[in-house]
């Protein structure tokens, strides 16, 4: 749906199952504590299903060019508000053989101009854990300003944690072009 030179944006599929199941377990002591995505073949099709079904989501899978296509990881718009509010959230995580290579940041700037061109969205927000260095710096990188900070806003891993609110407008003055060009 979207390329740029060195990954794609493809959506997700219930084929992908065992390639983003394998994905996640190599990619745990990258994720925790911070994401706990599906790891089994039962989850993934419970959780890809959720989304791919779902009107206010884009489950957006970023693979990299090349012959083989291999998933470096994914970035979800969820709860899409339409009307005059014009926003969603993103969920995302890159994984393990694709971490600190850029792919994430590429892919982030496709879902941008995806967001904000095609879909029409007015504001995306990343909401993450203040320890996580490596989000905050994908999402700072992208242009995102910091907002806010909400305590224990979103149940992981069985407790209430605090977020940080990172954001993004299509008009923001100070988010970078280069995503935009087509």
């Amino acid at each position: 749906m979207a390329e740029g030179p060195r990954v794609a944006l493809r959506y997700f599929t219930l084929d992908d199952g065992d390639e983003f199941v394998a994905r996640v377990r190599e990619s745990r002591d990258l994720h925790r504590p911070w994401l706990f995505p599906p790891d089994t073949a039962a989850a993934y099709a419970a959780y890809a299903r959720a989304r791919i079904e779902s009107p206010d989501c884009e489950p957006l899978l970023v693979c990299e060019r090349g012959a083989d296509g291999a998933i470096a990881g994914f970035i979800n718009i969820n709860n899409i508000v339409r009307g005059g509010f014009l926003s969603g959230t993103l969920g995302y995580g890159a994984f393990r053989h694709a971490a600190g290579r850029g792919l994430m940041g590429e892919g982030l700037a496709l879902v941008l101009r995806h967001a904000f061109g095609p879909l029409g969205l007015h504001r995306l927000e990343a909401n993450i854990q203040p320890r996580n260095e490596a989000s905050v710096a994908l999402v700072r990188r992208a242009g995102f300003r910091l907002e806010g900070f909400s305590p224990s806003f979103v149940l992981v891993d069985g407790a209430w944690r605090d977020h940080e609110r990172w954001a993004i407008t299509a008009d923001n003055p100070i988010s970078p072009t280069w995503w935009w060009t087509p």
